[in-house]
């Protein structure tokens, strides 16, 4: 297996594409813990329409929402959201959460787009997502 370098998405992101062209990237991100009691989501609730996306905890502990179900996952869990599937994610604290995040080029190039502040002041958030086969929903705020 080829391991290559990409470009970080944010200075707390290392990222592996697995096999350049393949079908996973593999990206280490850290999650800082929550500023107050208030859950901190890393994206808005979202479906991928064709795209699996995964995550596995290294160190802390991560909440996800996954199809409107709440679940919170140690280090050494991980979670699943298949593509159809509503989730979100954060840092269910107190501390930082460091984990891996398995995904496809498709997620990638969503989330980079999404750091793009060019794309971002051309488009609503809901346009972005819809140019990567996912969408944002509107109703996704709450975890239970």
């Amino acid at each position: 297996m080829k391991m290559s370098s990409t470009e970080p998405i944010s200075p707390s992101v290392a990222e592996r594409e697995l096999d350049p062209g393949g079908a996973f990237v593999l990206a280490e991100w850290t999650a800082d813990a929550p500023a107050g009691a208030a859950r901190e989501f890393v994206a808005p609730v979202h479906i991928h329409h064709e795209d699996d996306e995964g995550w596995y905890v290294l160190e802390g502990t991560m909440g996800f929402l996954l199809d409107g179900v709440g679940h919170v996952v140690p280090a050494g869990g991980a979670a699943c959201a298949r593509a159809g599937v509503a989730h979100t994610y954060w840092n269910e604290g107190p501390g930082p959460a460091r984990y891996l995040l398995v995904m496809t080029p498709r997620i990638r190039a969503l989330i980079a787009a999404l750091h793009d502040e060019e794309i971002r002041s051309a488009r609503s958030l809901a346009e972005v997502f819809a140019m990567f086969a996912s969408e944002l929903v509107a109703d996704g705020a709450s975890a239970r």
